[in-house]
């Protein structure tokens, strides 16, 4: 934890007469705003994936398909969990002064939450492809999905940076 406060510390203001608390309460607030986004989008596919069970057809799948299934919905537990977590960081940190780490430690989590997430939805794609029109077109999709999120979640951005 200490060598996360540290990194915090040396980030450098991004507005000259920002104090380094001042600066913590922003990035907590800004960090949130984003983990609102993040978290929506895997509360609607986790409830989507835990509603296939109960479907009559889910008695068909296959067991790869079957295995696809768990694969993708442990996925979406773990980016359930790293989504979610820094909510419960803050409740323990809360008044503690120990908003530095808490906004790194969170940044790390959210960062984690948010590639299980596009693994979930990848992963959902894919089932549902290779249940309606068949593993190829799963591949095909699975493959275009995950090189998109890739490209536009991670690459992009690290380009302009």
């Amino acid at each position: 934890m200490g060598n996360w406060t540290r990194m915090a510390d040396r980030e450098p203001p991004d507005r000259g007469d920002e104090t380094r608390n001042e600066r913590y309460d922003r990035n907590w607030t800004e960090l949130l705003q984003e983990l609102r986004v993040a978290q929506t989008g895997v509360q609607i596919l986790f409830a989507f994936l835990l509603t296939l069970p109960f479907n009559e057809r889910f008695a068909t799948v296959t067991p790869a398909q079957k295995a696809t299934y768990i694969v993708t919905i442990l996925c979406t537990v773990v980016a359930t969990l790293f989504l979610i977590a820094p909510v419960s960081h803050h409740r323990i940190l809360f008044r503690r002064g120990r908003k530095g780490q808490l906004v790194a430690v969170s940044s790390n989590l959210a960062g984690l939450g948010l590639w299980f997430l596009w693994m979930s939805v990848v992963g959902a794609v894919f089932l549902i492809f290779q249940v309606v029109v068949g593993l190829p077109w799963a591949v095909a999709a699975g493959g275009a999905f995950a090189a998109a999120f890739i490209g536009v979640w991670y690459v992009m951005p690290t380009l302009k940076r």
